[in-house]
């Protein structure tokens, strides 16, 4: 729980949303600490930040059961909001505890299922590509030897490798010639594959990452490199140019993106192909943004609203045979407040600061 004291009082009564995020002392990225606050002001003390080691849980008396580390019982909440990059997941670890939330009863945003696909760049594709969506050519393998990999008459040059759960442009570069390849397969030989991934020539060092929530693009901006470099990261010294609704057709793809992994909440990121269309370069599941991209908070907020009314109307009883729950078409999805406010009869817990 984040609290100011470690040695504080532990709460009686968790909230109803939760934010996940990684162990201590790892710092919460900006856009992370922004959405934090954003869940505060909108659920008041509804609203708790646990971060991943201060959790247990496991079955009791034929239950599954969740405490704190100071022995605390806590039920599962109503939503939770996971903040944690899937590549930094391990599945005998934190995704053991996100699927221990939903089999308690607990919605994730976005779903432990959605979060494993995401994290690893192969299921991607696979995905992407049982769904229609253009992708890159891909190669990648299990236990074959690298060195036999790179000598594969089905891998051609030049081509893009990178790390399969590798995040923020690291461990990629491009790799003109076969040639280069087998010199470098010793050096790639690691606990973490790679893939060989078609080089789109006319997306050299930049890429468009388009923000969706719920089926709706609401945030837009063109990465670019400063170096040359392939990877058009912003971690990596790249620049970035807001571009909301400039490019519909890339817009309308990272929506179907979003939806083909079961992502409530995504960044997609996609490359400029040399016939003026675009191609699924890969998808983020926990997507950080820009401070000037201020439609992408209040969406994640309103996300996490619709999915407190709808367990409200699933937990209570119809006011008359029929009556439906809160709709969520995209339509009536932008009519809907930004924020919730909490009444008195709802304030449980302790509402948590903005960040660290």
């Amino acid at each position: 729980m984040d609290t100011r004291h470690r040695g504080g009082p532990e709460l009686p009564v968790p909230g109803d949303v939760w934010m996940l995020v990684r162990e201590r002392p790892i710092a919460l990225r900006r856009s992370t600490a922004e959405l934090a606050g954003a869940f505060t002001a909108a659920f008041g003390a509804r609203f708790v930040l646990w971060h991943t080691d201060e959790l247990l849980f496991g079955v009791r008396a034929g239950r599954l059961v969740l405490h704190t580390l100071g022995g605390v019982d806590l039920p599962a909440p109503d939503v939770v909001c996971v903040r944690q990059m899937p590549s930094s997941m391990r599945s005998d670890r934190e995704t053991t505890l996100l699927r221990h939330l939903e089999r308690m009863g607990s919605t994730l945003v976005n779903p432990a299922d959605a979060q494993l696909a995401a994290g690893n760049k192969v299921w991607q594709v696979q995905e992407l590509a049982l769904a229609g969506l253009p992708v890159p050519d891909t190669l990648s393998y299990a236990t074959a030897p690298l060195d036999g990999v790179v000598r594969s008459p089905h891998l051609r040059t030049p081509c893009v490798v990178k790390a399969v759960s590798g995040t923020k442009g690291r461990q990629v570069f491009l790799a003109r010639e076969r040639g280069l390849l087998r010199e470098l397969s010793g050096s790639l030989a690691a606990r973490t594959p790679f893939l060989f991934q078609e080089y789109v020539a006319g997306s050299h060092g930049r890429a468009l990452r388009v923000v969706v929530v719920d089926g709706e693009p609401v945030g837009s901006v063109l990465h670019a490199s400063r170096h040359g470099d392939i990877a058009a990261n912003i971690a990596n010294g790249g620049s970035a140019t807001l571009c909301a609704g400039r490019h519909p057709q890339a817009e309308e793809l990272a929506v179907r993106a979003a939806r083909a992994l079961g992502l409530d909440i995504a960044g997609v990121d996609l490359l400029f192909a040399d016939d003026g269309t675009f191609t699924v370069c890969e998808v983020n599941a926990v997507p950080g943004w820009r401070p000037e991209m201020t439609a992408v908070t209040p969406a994640i907020v309103a996300c996490v609203a619709r999915r407190l009314a709808v367990r409200g109307c699933e937990a209570s009883p119809a006011p008359h045979p029929g009556a439906p729950c809160p709709a969520t078409t995209p339509r009536e999805r932008r009519e809907e407040p930004a924020a919730v406010q909490p009444s008195a009869g709802d304030r449980r817990g302790t509402a948590m600061p903005a960040g660290e």
